[in-house]
């Protein structure tokens, strides 16, 4: 009989608690990847997706229109989904007549989304001890992103369609470095548990009132202009219904239509904030919209062309829109001096004029952005001009920043100090006597919750309390009304009259430790024994008006 190995022992898996620890034991995938690496795969991710949904439109459309639309070959309807994700990217591209450089910003958003979520996992697969590693992780997840730009930029072109290279690698580098930069970050503070308002607080304070004054200032004007261009459609409304008419697009086109108009509404919106700022924009070759005067061309027939005046002077309603530089200004200057005042008075008005050019700054890049050639002769100049519009902006918006920075700088020095410090004095005074006690002993000794704890022990001076206190009269007495107990044995008993501040002395620390119910418990006993002095009553006593201490070496009383 064979009492060996049992046979087949050697291949059987290790179960019980062998098995278990096995299975929790960990695996590569639970490591940190490599940083760059794993920006590559966000990268890849995010262009695959969306690249591939264009393919699946654009198949459907194929498989449903004629071929001749895009294209007799499957590789025509590859190369058709490749430009019009380039053109997602902001990529402008060549045509015959010209460059077409003027696209929606709305495009924008899908491929930011999918950055934003590839930004995210990026946080997650890799190993980010500190914040400061957000750039590193955008970058890692910006340059394969652009790398990949720029050699969908060359299979996609064509005869007729040419990609911009330079443009498809600048503006996805951008792109994926703004909204991945932004996914790495919103992962690490949900990870961390750290406030998004507390970012704020880790910059310099210089740095940080110039990015508070330069957002709020370049938020008015954007504000500005998308009233200025909601205020003109409205006004011309019957216009817009007119041209949606004569286009007659149907249920299907008529969406088309709203889609693009919605596509090119944050254009439309910087334009209208460059008309506010004063250079205006252009609708072609020699033609402009500026509060000095109109002169517009035909014009592409699209409803919301509608809120474009008539060619001639320009609406005097219109006007009041020159206004928003100067209140950008000044709501941009009085924040970058609230959040960091300075007290050199000459450097206010110089820390406001440098909060107007950043605003002019960003400015001319969202005039870069929204505007842009588009190909036609006639069209080959359309949108503001960036270098007009930013010069404009951070001289207007720099003015007004330094005259009201200047003025909030002194305001605040102005102030009366001893305001301020009044202020925080009765703060210090009051407020930590009251958190010290409960709402019941509040109630119980209104008169005494003024009082700090145990002053009367110091010899402080204090005023001395005026309400009536459960189980005695009022405090601030000279002689106060004889207690009498019913049914203790002390009828009659008065209690000898002590000077307020020995009082206080005497019985303030006590009544803060006890509860009412004890103090009601006190007032009653049998022996009268009130906060640590016992009284003796009776008519044939010859020390009845004087109270004896309970210790002997109790200090007897004055």
């Amino acid at each position: 009989m064979n009492r060996g190995k049992p046979r087949g022992s050697a291949d059987r898996k290790p179960s019980g608690r062998g098995r278990s620890a096995a299975a929790f034991a960990p695996t590569e995938d639970d490591a940190p990847r490599p940083l760059y690496t794993a920006g590559g795969m966000g990268a890849a991710s995010a262009a695959a997706i969306g690249l591939t949904t264009l393919v699946t439109l654009i198949l459907i459309g194929w498989v449903a229109a004629p071929h001749a639309t895009f294209g007799e070959d499957i590789a025509d309807v590859f190369r058709v989904a490749v430009q019009a994700w380039l053109i997602g990217q902001h990529a402008g591209f060549e045509i015959p007549g010209g460059h077409v450089g003027m696209l929606p910003i709305g495009l924008l958003i899908l491929p930011g989304i999918l950055l934003y979520r590839s930004g995210r996992w990026l946080a997650r697969s890799c190993e980010l001890p500190r914040l400061r590693h957000v750039f590193q992780a955008a970058l890692a997840l910006a340059g394969p992103y652009a790398a990949i730009s720029g050699t969908l930029a060359l299979v996609g072109q064509t005869e007729v369609i040419q990609p911009s290279m330079v443009q498809a690698l600048l503006s996805g580098f951008l792109l994926a470095f703004v909204a991945g930069g932004l996914g790495v970050l919103r992962q690490l503070l949900k990870d961390k548990a750290i406030p998004r308002r507390r970012l704020l607080e880790i910059m310099p304070a210089r740095w940080r009132s110039l990015l508070v004054g330069t957002f709020s200032a370049t938020s008015t004007l954007l504000l500005a202009g998308t009233l200025l261009f909601f205020g003109a459609l409205a006004f011309n409304i019957g216009e817009a219904v007119a041209v949606t008419e004569r286009l007659a697009p149907g249920i299907v086109g008529g969406a088309l239509l709203l889609l693009i108009q919605l596509m090119y509404l944050p254009n439309a919106i910087i334009f209208a904030g460059s008309y506010a700022i004063g250079p205006g924009f252009a609708l072609g070759a020699e033609t402009t919209v500026a509060p000095t005067g109109v002169v517009l061309g035909p014009v592409p027939h699209l409803p919301m062309l509608a809120a474009l005046p008539e060619s001639g002077p320009a609406p005097v309603l219109s006007l009041v829109a020159l206004a928003a530089p100067l209140v950008a200004g000044g709501v941009g200057g009085a924040l970058t001096l609230r959040s960091a005042p300075t007290v050199v008075s000459e450097a206010a008005p110089l820390w406001g004029f440098v909060c107007g050019l950043t605003t002019g700054i960003v400015w001319a890049g969202l005039a870069v952005l929204a505007g842009g050639p588009l190909g036609a002769q006639r069209l080959a100049e359309v949108g503001p001009s960036p270098w007009h519009v930013g010069l404009v902006t951070a001289l207007e918006v720099g003015v007004a920043a330094a005259i009201t920075a200047w003025v909030a700088n002194w305001l605040y020095f102005r102030t009366p100090r001893s305001a301020r410090q009044a202020g925080a004095a009765k703060r210090r005074r009051w407020m930590p006597r009251l958190r010290r006690r409960t709402k019941a002993e509040r109630t119980a000794i209104p008169a005494v919750a003024g009082l700090r704890p145990g002053r009367g022990e110091r010899g402080g001076q204090a005023p001395a309390p005026t309400e009536p206190v459960e189980g005695r009269g009022p405090v601030n007495e000279p002689e106060p009304e004889p207690v009498t107990e019913p049914g203790s044995g002390n009828d009659g008993a008065a209690v000898a009259s002590r000077p307020a501040k020995q009082r206080r002395r005497r019985w303030t620390p006590r009544l803060r430790r006890r509860t009412k119910a004890e103090r009601t418990a006190v007032a009653t006993d049998e022996d009268a024994e009130l906060y640590g002095i016992t009284y003796e009553a009776g008519p044939e006593s010859a020390e009845a008006d004087t109270p004896r201490p309970l210790d002997d070496d109790a200090a007897p009383a004055p």
